[in-house]
């Protein structure tokens, strides 16, 4: 496939999603730099540098739209003349598909709280480590009443108002951003204040839910003096075992058996680099 994008500019692919779940739609369009009346487009894909390039049928417009179902997809479009020659295309973009928590029987089963004891192992905070943000602003905002619809729409036991009622007890926190790094944590409030301190692991507590199903939460002990951060913090990420988390609840307070008691918030936190659309995709997609 041979192509002079040096006539018509630079070509681009938009609108790739940081990941995608399985099942969920890629949606890409392509720009070029020139004005170019009646363009013509292609679209190919490759499962890895391995493979040929395959022309996608059915996509002759500038816009790609395909179900998520192969990690590390590679995409490219290209502007073809009226003889269906290729004579400019896109550099490659890739399609992540990240599942979390996983897309098989026995992830979903431990995602869903069963799970056998033996299954459970301890974990380094290195698992959290990174820069997170709270969703508790963008549920005040209105941004995630679309989770709370879908929601509804699902249920016949509670309404758009009580899902958003729920959440937003869960949610509710005034710290809304916290590093993780080198056994460190920092949280960062909502006016504008910082503490910060270090922690050590200590072990992980089982709990038992009303509807039968277990959680476990994995806990953390400041290690020096500070009259800003809790004692004691406890993560819950639908995890049991090492493995990096794409999103987690978190509670903290400095008596540890008090903490374990709570059950009504939980504040959540996702990368901090993730936009509202890649956030509203994952929450609806669990």
């Amino acid at each position: 496939m041979r192509s002079d994008n040096s006539v018509y500019g630079n070509i681009k692919i938009n609108g790739l999603a940081d990941h995608y779940h399985t099942g969920d739609e890629i949606e890409l369009s392509v720009s070029v730099d020139s004005k170019i009346d009646n363009a013509d487009w292609s679209w190919y894909t490759r499962e890895s540098d391995e493979n040929e390039w395959k022309a996608v049928n059915g996509l002759q417009t500038e816009i790609f739209s395909r179900e998520a179902t192969r990690d590390g997809l590679q995409i490219k479009a290209a502007l073809v003349d009226d003889k269906g020659q290729v004579v400019a295309e896109s550099e490659p973009v890739q399609a992540t598909i990240d599942d979390h928590h996983g897309n098989d029987e026995e992830t979903r089963r431990i995602y869903n709280g069963f799970f056998y004891n033996t299954e459970i192992k301890d974990r380094e905070l290195s698992d959290w480590e990174g820069d997170w943000q709270s969703v508790y602003p963008y549920l005040l905002s209105g941004d995630l009443d679309e989770v709370f619809e879908e929601k509804a729409a699902q249920s016949d036991s509670m309404t758009f108002e009580e899902y958003k009622e729920y959440y937003a007890a869960g949610y509710e926190t005034n710290v809304n951003r916290i590093t993780i790094e080198d056994n460190r944590f920092t949280f960062f409030y909502e006016d504008g204040q910082e503490s910060t301190a270090e922690y050590e692991y200590d072990g992980y507590e089982i709990l038992e839910y009303e509807k039968g199903n277990r959680g476990v939460r994995f806990v953390y002990s400041r290690v020096e003096e500070s009259e800003e951060m809790p004692q004691y913090i406890q993560f819950s990420d639908h995890l049991i075992a090492p493995k990096e988390s794409s999103h987690y609840h978190l509670y903290w307070e400095n008596d540890r058996n008090e903490l374990l008691s709570e059950v009504m918030n939980w504040p959540t936190y996702y990368p901090n680099d993730l936009d509202i659309e890649g956030i509203i995709r994952d929450m609806l997609a669990h």
